[in-house]
């Protein structure tokens, strides 16, 4: 059966985030991810984390604030590298925290002046270093491709583009992060790719289109879809990142025909 992790950003959002890790519990959920641990204490989440039994599946390098750029990340963008490698040690300095083993190195916004290989240049250089500093700390990094409708301009749009980047540096430490709603609005064929790309996939995310809700409200076919996931045989975590249709609990039905949780 697959196993499903709760997006702590998305999901239980009807109460404060670190009580979300109780609710995602309570629910059936033995793993847990979201974007951004970077507001507490590394030890203060393990602790949450470790009482509840819950596993810390995934977390993303930081970003700046929207206003002054890099609310997306740094990892395309020329003349911060700087700031792209201060983020990503910290992000394995969390996940060393947290016993986490995989990070999204997020790729950023293609400034509009800047030409597509130029920006092309700096992120394959920047996904390099980072493996690098990942391979000794112990940690796998995982690239997303987001669609250009909900973050316009950002660098990595297909899985392809990114199954083209870990072929270049070598899939050891570098991993797709296959998320099924971004694939479905930019590309679709998703079960295609899904067969194509499979020995890459350390990640999966899931959300419905049109309206990013749970799996059944909108036009993917999720029970051929997760029969194809589990066809291929991939045994790593699929994130629940969408936004609940109506509250998170009312929203979880669709789970118990495909994951190893007990309704609750």
């Amino acid at each position: 059966m697959l196993q499903f992790c709760a997006n702590l950003k998305w999901l239980f959002n009807e109460v404060a985030f670190l009580d979300r890790f109780d609710e995602a519990a309570k629910a059936g959920f033995t793993g847990v991810e979201y974007a951004s641990p970077y507001e507490f204490k590394a030890s203060e989440l393990r602790s949450r984390l470790t009482g509840l039994g819950l596993r810390q599946v995934l977390i993303n390098t930081p970003t700046d604030d929207p206003k002054i750029g890099g609310g997306n990340g740094w990892a395309c963008v020329p003349g911060k590298q700087a700031e792209f490698r201060d983020g990503v040690r910290k992000a394995l300095e969390y996940a060393h925290g947290l016993d986490c083993r995989l990070v999204h190195v997020m790729a950023g916004i293609q400034p509009a002046d800047v030409p597509h290989d130029v920006a092309a240049n700096v992120y394959a250089t920047n996904i390099a270093w980072a493996a690098e500093q990942a391979k000794t700390a112990g940690v796998k990094l995982a690239l997303e491709a987001i669609n250009q409708r909900d973050v316009p301009g950002f660098f990595l749009r297909t899985q392809e583009q990114g199954a083209a980047v870990i072929a270049a540096i070598g899939a050891e430490q570098v991993g797709l992060q296959f998320d099924i709603y971004h694939c479905q609005v930019t590309q679709g064929d998703v079960t295609r790719r899904l067969e194509k790309l499979m020995p890459l996939i350390v990640h999966m995310q899931v959300a419905d289109v049109p309206a990013r809700n749970e799996p059944g409200t909108g036009e993917i076919a999720w029970d051929y879809v997760f029969t194809t996931i589990e066809r291929l045989g991939y045994a790593g975590w699929i994130g629940c990142e969408y936004r609940p249709a109506q509250s998170t609990k009312a929203g979880l039905d669709w789970r118990y025909r495909h994951a190893s949780v007990k309704a609750v």
